[in-house]
This record gives C-alpha cells, structure tokens and sequence, in this order.
C-alpha cells in the first residue's frame, strides 16, 4: 500500500504547529475591499531609515553578486559599537535564524532546554522540531520568573531561551535579576538573552548583558534592526557572545543566511540616530495616549516598554480579532500563545492609534472587564 508523504515524517514533526506570520495587509484589503491598518506585528510604523533607504538604492545594481557569507564589514561594525571583537558577532536572517542555530547546536541527543511559558512562539518551535525536551515555567505577573527558571534547570539543561522584554507581554526584569540567575545557572549552560525590543526600553537599570559578554559569561545576546530600525522585511538580526560560542554556532549557519542589501542597509541604519531617536519618542507619546485611551474604556492590558501592548477585553482572543478584522484593524490574538481573551496590539502612528480605539468602540469594548 502506498503511503501518504506524512507517514514519512517523523511524530515530533508531525506534531509542529509552525509559526503563524501575522495577516498580511494585502490580503485583508484584497478580502474586504477596505483599506486596512497593520498593528500586528510590532513593526515600525515611521518606516525604514532613510539613510538605509539611501543604502540600499545605491548598492541594488550589484545584487547579481553573492553576498559577503561572513558579514565581515556589519560585523566589524557592531564589534566597534559595542567594544567587542568581530570574532564575538553573529548574524542572522533576524533573530529567528540565531534562535533555530542555537536549538541546532545545542539542543541535540538528550539535551533539554528552559524558558517561560507566554513567550516568543520560536523557542517551542525550534525545540520541538528537532524533538528536544523544552520545559516551560509559568510568567508571574507576565514576567519572567527568575527564581522559578533557575529551579528549572537539571543536570539535561543546555540552553535557557529568555526573552527581555518578553514577547507578547512586554514586561522585562532588569540586569541584578539576570545576575542572580547566571549565578545560579552552571557553566554548562548557555543563557540566551534575547533583547530584540531594548531599544524601546527606558531604564539605566533594564540591562548590561554586553557586559557579560565582554566578561566571557557563557551568554548569548540577541539584538535585531527589525523593530526601531524598521528593517524586518529584510531579515537581519544579529547575536554576541564569546568566540567560541559564535564558532560553534557558525558549523551550522547556513551559507549567505543574510543578504548584500540587507547587510549594506544595516550599516546605514546604525549611523542613522535621527531615525531611531523619532521612532522611540513616537513610541513613547503613542503608548502613553494609547493607554489612557484604553484606561478610559475599562479595557485592560499589560504596561508594557516595548512597542507593543497585550490587551485583554475579557472576550474570546479569535472573536475579537475578528471583530477588529472586519473593520480592517489587523491585530495579533494570542489565545494560542496562553492568553485565551488577550491580544497583542503594535503601538502605530497617531492616525493608526486612533482608528484602533474607535474599531475597539464600534466592537462594543466600552464596559469595565471585571477583574
């Protein structure tokens, strides 16, 4: 008897539930004949850098040409941003590419790894395609729970996967809390700090994991030029660490993983702090009228200092997004992600904001959710 091509997989792979991108705008617009708004995917609503657009007209000419496979000269630049060595940067097709690097390097045999529950969808993803043990301790106040992801860790522990701020929560814990947990986790451990929103944050105490870095922690950082910077349809990301740690994570990187134009763009992006500096004051006086706005209706949701909210309507997460939908607001339900009644909202333009609130109105999200 001739079997179907998915009796061929095996039952870990067949068991995966890939990652779902947020609802394409095009589609949306296609589907309901209106124009719609995307504040789904925590992208920059101001748009790319200029100076990376500028980049990257100039260098189009030459895309018949490979990439650079090493990234020498963005490496070399983020190296001299951060006091580090270009030997101690990695880059990646954003930082999913690095993630998945990790879970391949790291996560093989019996490895297990740790991470919190409600967290970025990847880390289960990765674990769960190559068949690894991920174990997940629940947020406390949708935080990460240091004290609890230390007693997580057994002698079968590789990798902790710790996202700070977390996504789709935006909470974060600041640097002493991350010390007491290197402290406590074994040199056999990889501590992987994904900080892909640190810009956004406002706080001389939220982190100084370059510092581990510079100290040669067993510490992976993960930073990317897909949020403040407004790059995330080119897909770059980048990791530091201690040499050696990027050499092992290089034996499975993919050839070319990031493109010329990708590459060429974020060396501009980085000089461009006119950019980055108008996308975190818009994001700070949007979040605050988004907040009020929402305190004004009784609708919860989670402060947050990233550049994004998780709002809680107290209804159905699917339904709502629905609602939303068919008044061409595009938000992220995160009834998958833990949150059965809870939404993830990317804080836009004021225009965008205000049409978010009025689609919320119309929706009927007027009463006070009991608590």
């Amino acid at each position: 008897m001739k079997k179907n091509i998915e009796d061929l997989l095996p039952p870990h792979i067949r068991a995966l539930h890939p990652y779902v991108p947020g609802k394409p705008i095009e589609e949306v617009e296609r589907e309901l004949k209106i124009s719609a708004i995307k504040l789904a995917s925590n992208e920059n609503p101001l748009g790319p850098s200029p100076r990376a657009m500028e980049a990257m007209r100039e260098y189009v000419g030459q895309v018949h040409r490979y990439p650079d496979g090493q990234g020498f000269y963005l490496r070399r630049k983020l190296a001299e941003r951060f006091s580090l060595h270009p030997d101690q940067v990695l880059l990646g097709a954003g930082t999913t590419d690095i993630i998945e690097m990790v879970a391949k390097a790291f996560l093989q045999g019996q490895a297990e790894g740790v991470t919190a529950e409600g967290s970025f969808v990847m880390y289960y993803v990765v674990a769960q395609m190559l068949g690894a043990a991920l174990h997940c301790v629940p947020l406390k106040n949708y935080t990460y729970d240091v004290e609890a992801i230390a007693e997580a860790i057994t002698p079968r522990i590789r990798v902790v996967f710790f996202a700070n701020p977390n996504n789709p929560t935006g909470t974060y814990v600041r640097a002493r809390e991350i010390d007491r947990l290197l402290d406590r986790i074994p040199d056999d451990v990889l501590l992987v700090l994904d900080e892909a929103y640190a810009e956004y944050v406002d706080d001389p105490e939220y982190s100084h994991s370059i510092d581990y870095v510079r100290q040669g922690r067993n510490v992976l950082v993960l930073r990317t030029f897909s949020k403040v910077h407004g790059l995330a349809g080119l897909r770059v990301g980048y990791g530091l660490g201690v040499s050696n740690l990027v050499n092992c994570l290089n034996l499975v990187r993919g050839p070319f993983n990031t493109s010329s134009i990708a590459q060429v763009a974020a060396m501009a992006a980085m000089d461009d702090h006119a950019h980055v500096r108008e996308s975190v004051e818009n994001n700070r006086r949007e979040m605050r009228w988004l907040c009020e706005q929402l305190d004004r209706l009784g609708v919860r949701y989670v402060p947050s200092v990233t550049n994004f909210l998780l709002v809680d309507t107290g209804r159905d997460a699917n339904e709502t997004f629905q609602l939303l939908l068919r008044q061409g607001v595009i938000v992220r339900p995160m009834k998958e992600n833990g949150f059965p009644t809870a939404f993830r909202v990317t804080i836009g333009r004021h225009d965008e904001n205000v049409r978010f609130i009025e689609s919320l109105k119309r929706a009927g999200m007027t009463a006070p959710v009991p608590a």
